[in-house]
């Protein structure tokens, strides 16, 4: 039998030292996640997850059968007892009970019952809903002043408004007397730089100038960017979806919700998008949210003291994020629900609608995209699409679910070799060379150079008589018997340029996404997966707008396209494609559809949504089982069990759990027979998260569980604040001590930190139960039995090293406990 190994294996774990289970902070206990360093002891100014050492309340499991009478060498609680270490997985039974007892606690102390229990429930609504709003009203703001200074910043590179410098390019020709139709974006108040240098923008010296100053700030803000990540919050980098879906879970990572976190992140996601990288900012919004919800979280102690509580408001936080990032308040109910939240309640559902109504108006109240409306492309199509467009449809479903899985696959491996190789030592190095061939690619083309979020707003939009793009350069474009519509489109000369110039586009996108994803720097992939989606749409709408126009006698035209009418819309293609892409790298399919219908208005298309979102997921399940996050996850070894997936092997617990056959015997801690000095070797000789209690050795009877963090506190605050422990000094964790002999050294009593409930199962319950009951109950570890006696320890790191192993993966890849 082995020894049961609970603790996290990984080298920047040095927990062999008792006197210091704190992980060290040298230079060399960094672990990569995506895209970042992660320092094992963050600043003291940032808010851990998990809540500083703070004075909590007693815990004695809270399960039946447990007391309510306290026994405790202290009548002052215990600080740090409850709390957890960092990189490791809370017990949601335990934080629940520990709610619970809040409650009875409050009943308790006052006899006005029920006056107390109105009180105590009027504030909780009232400092949910100020602990939704307010981090609500934060995002919602920060959103808006991203996109004001990403879309200012990205402007930067081409050129300043002589009227302002803080004016972007659209601003500065608002109020121009000298703007004509088909130049509406030329105005002499914005000066490019070869105007500003040279003094003239005609010629090859001058188009070298402004490819010149185009790549220079490009790489500017991209070294501003990484080297702010790098130097001040290494956890401001990648989307930070994996590690919120994680955490969510009920993982703990200090600091990355913190304040230097959020900060850091939306300074420097600013300067990541207006870099020109094929990025976006909708990922990386919602770990701007969460930082807000988390931060407002500490100042109430229901929520700082209690884990579970505050996941419910990073759940509605998540919503919010989505919510300003999209202009789409239900979709990021549903995004929260489906694809980011791990503990969902129904009351969790309204107070993220709250939260994502909060955020939505404020980022309206900006009004950041000068639109007057919320959605951040909004269409208005004219035509109803037509039963047979369904084909073509499906057709982008299936690029969508290959294309993610392409992605997933490439970005993975590049990920990994990041990670393995040198390359991961040289993040500065590694960004600037990805800018500098993104930047040097990008200007040439005008379809690169503009924004991704420009480009997918071009793409979208149906042509009408007023729109100047390639895009709607038709031959006959003046030639209407209907006002503000073409009915009769033949491709002109712009048409056929734009085709090619957007099939150079879609290779570039493609390809340079897979590097830019998962840099150190902050990066998200919504809009790179749309645009994708959006390139392959347009072209594929516009190839069936021309074949219906040149043979609209087809039998598959004739029905319901007759010469002259305007039957294909190009730019429902192109909206169907982003959806189908999005869907094929991310697996969502709901919030997807609602998302889409919300970022565009086109509400009677969910149809055609549908259609493209299932068929991609099909496809890209086909090729592979898990979603960029999830892959992500896997990548980075987090605990993170999966909800979605169905464990079907026959396998026992006696099959899982440690110790395993001809291993050591269970390190164990009986219930009244071991002295200080026995607890500390055992804490100082392993690395295990907790020890289960038991009458005795020869009887191996279960008592309870007790976790390492709890003794060791609980062990140096009575040697400092309690009188005569010693070493030799005997720990009990029963009820009742019996009488001490005179000239003995006083008991150290521990039963108040001992949960007397711990989770059991027999060593003949099936792995299919013991997984469903992880995922439901969110359990951290569970004990095996045999006729009563104790046999074992199941952790979640166990199972999910099973579940790897069982689909013939490494199950060494699961670091953290």
């Amino acid at each position: 039998m082995a020894t049961w190994q609970g603790a996290m294996d990984h080298r920047g774990f040095h927990q062999g030292s008792f006197n210091s289970f704190q992980s060290s902070s040298s230079d060399e206990d960094l672990m990569d996640i995506p895209g970042t360093a992660m320092d094992f002891s963050m600043r003291d100014d940032v808010p851990p997850l998990d809540g500083e050492i703070e004075e909590s309340r007693s815990y004695n499991g809270g399960g039946i059968g447990s007391s309510n009478r306290m026994m405790d060498f202290l009548e002052e609680p215990i600080p740090g007892v409850g709390t957890y270490d960092d990189f490791n997985t809370i017990d949601w039974v335990r934080e629940k009970s520990r709610d619970r007892d809040r409650h009875r606690e409050v009943a308790n102390r006052i006899k006005m019952y029920i006056l107390v229990h109105y009180c105590d429930s009027f504030s909780l609504i009232f400092s949910y809903n100020r602990n939704l709003s307010f981090p609500s009203l934060k995002s919602g703001s920060l959103a808006g002043l991203i996109d004001i200074s990403a879309h200012w910043m990205t402007d930067l590179k081409e050129g300043i408004c002589t009227l302002g410098i803080w004016f972007n390019h659209e601003h500065c020709c608002w109020n121009s007397n000298h703007v004509t139709f088909e130049n509406r974006d030329k105005c002499p108040e914005w000066n490019s730089w070869s105007q500003l240098i040279i003094s003239t923008n005609e010629g090859a010296f001058a188009y070298i100038v402004n490819y010149f100053m185009y790549v220079l700030w490009a790489l500017l803000f991209a070294f501003l960017a990484v080297s702010l990540v790098k130097v001040f919050a290494p956890y401001a980098c990648g989307s930070g979806i994996p590690e919120i879906k994680t955490i969510l879970s009920g993982f703990i990572i200090r600091g990355y919700l913190g304040k230097w976190t959020l900060m850091i992140k939306t300074i420097t996601l600013v300067l990541a998008v207006s870099s020109g990288l094929s990025l976006g900012k909708e990922g990386p919004l919602v770990h701007v949210a969460c930082c807000c919800g988390n931060i407002l979280c500490h100042c109430f102690n229901k929520y700082r003291k209690n884990e579970a509580k505050r996941r419910e408001v990073l759940s509605a936080a998540a919503a919010a994020g989505v919510s300003v990032a999209f202009g789409a308040p239900i979709g990021g109910v549903l995004f929260s629900l489906e694809e980011v939240s791990y503990y969902f309640p129904l009351k969790t559902l309204w107070r993220s609608f709250f939260a994502a109504l909060v955020a939505g108006f404020t980022l309206r109240s900006i009004n950041p995209f000068g639109n007057s409306r919320l959605v951040l492309f909004y269409v208005e199509f004219h035509t109803p699409w037509h039963l047979f467009e369904l084909v073509p449809f499906i057709l982008l479903g299936i690029f969508g679910g290959l294309w993610g899985a392409l992605f997933i696959r490439t970005n993975i491996a590049w990920c990994r070799k990041r990670k393995t190789t040198q390359l991961g030592k040289y993040p500065v190095v590694e960004v600037l060379v990805v800018t500098a061939i993104t930047a040097i690619l990008a200007f040439p083309n005008e379809y690169t150079r503009v924004s991704t979020s420009e480009l997918i707003s071009e793409l979208f939009n149906d042509c009408g008589l007023l729109d100047s793009s390639k895009l709607c350069d038709y031959e006959n474009r003046f030639n209407t018997s209907k006002a503000g519509e073409l009915p009769d489109r033949p491709a002109g000369v712009g048409v056929y340029s734009a085709m090619w110039q957007l099939a150079l586009t879609l290779i570039l996108k493609i390809v340079i996404t897979i590097f830019t994803f998962g840099m150190k720097i902050p990066s998200g992939l919504f809009i790179p997966s749309m645009a994708v989606g959006a390139i392959a749409g347009r072209l594929l709408g516009v190839g069936m707008e021309q074949l219906a126009y040149y043979h609209h006698d087809w039998a598959i035209f004739n029905s319901w396209c007759s010469q002259g009418a305007d039957c294909i819309t190009p730019g429902l293609y192109a909206m169907v494609g982003a959806a189908a892409c999005l869907g094929g790298v991310t697996r969502m399919t709901v919030s997807l559809v609602v998302i889409m219908f919300e970022l565009t208005g086109g509400l009677e298309y969910i149809v055609p949504l549908m259609a493209a979102a299932m068929t991609s997921k099909w496809v890209a399940d086909a090729l592979g089982r898990e979603g960029i996050y999830d892959a992500h996850i896997r990548l980075n070894g987090y605990p993170f069990l999966e909800a979605k997936e169905e464990f079907a092997h026959k396998t026992l617990a006696m099959d899982v759990m440690k110790p395993r056959r001809n291993d050591p015997l269970l390190t164990v801690l009986t219930q009244d027979s071991m002295t200080v000095e026995d607890v500390e070797t055992i804490i100082s000789e392993t690395t295990y998260s907790g020890f289960p209690v038991v009458v005795s050795r020869e009887s191996q009877r279960l008592v309870g569980f007790v976790l390492r963090r709890d003794l060791i506190i609980s062990i140096e605050n009575a040697r400092k604040k309690q009188d005569g422990v010693v070493s030799t000094s005997v720990i009990y964790f029963t009820e009742h001590s019996p009488p001490v002999p005179p000239y003995t050294p006083p008991t150290l009593k521990l039963r108040n930190i001992l949960d007397l409930s711990p989770f059991t199962v027999t060593d003949l319950t099936p792995m299919e139960i013991v997984v469903d009951i992880f995922r439901k109950l969110g359990l951290r570890q569970c004990l095996v039995t045999h006729n009563g006696r104790l046999l074992g320890i199941i952790t979640k790191k166990d199972v999910l090293k099973h579940i790897a192993q069982m689909a013939n993966q490494d199950p060494d890849s699961i670091l953290f406990n």
